[in-house]
């Protein structure tokens, strides 16, 4: 994905860097019809030009955003999942396997839920 190579060059820690590769790929794969793009320095994929995740990094953590509302609606899964999350966020940790079935049922909400979104967020 060559929209995200300046991005993942930046991440200092070459394990940080190929699980983040790992992640975005899997979103790319597993939903082609997402379009890659990177905003705000972030990586995320759109649909219909609306948001429907985003990722970020940290000394800790990959963070996944998928807009607050959606953080909230799945929470329980989240924790369930043995993840942290803030009201925007959810944090896995660098060393914690990432839930691949949780991150689909999330793309997919997001997905599902702004099909007749015209705008990039959520109103």
């Amino acid at each position: 994905m060559k929209v995200f190579q300046d991005f993942l060059a930046k991440i200092d820690d070459p394990n940080h860097q190929h699980r983040t590769e790992e992640v975005l790929t899997w979103v790319a794969d597993t939903y082609p019809n997402l379009v890659p793009v990177v905003k705000w320095n972030q990586p995320m994929f759109t649909d219909h030009d609306t948001f429907i995740i985003g990722f970020s990094v940290s000394k800790n953590h990959l963070a996944v955003a998928p807009e607050g509302v959606v953080v909230e609606h799945f929470s329980s899964d989240i924790v369930e999942a043995g993840y942290n999350h803030t009201k925007q966020l959810i944090q896995i940790k660098w060393n914690s396997p990432v839930n691949y079935e949780l991150l689909a049922k999330i793309i997919q909400y997001n997905i599902r839920e702004k099909a007749d979104c015209a705008t990039f967020w959520r109103k």
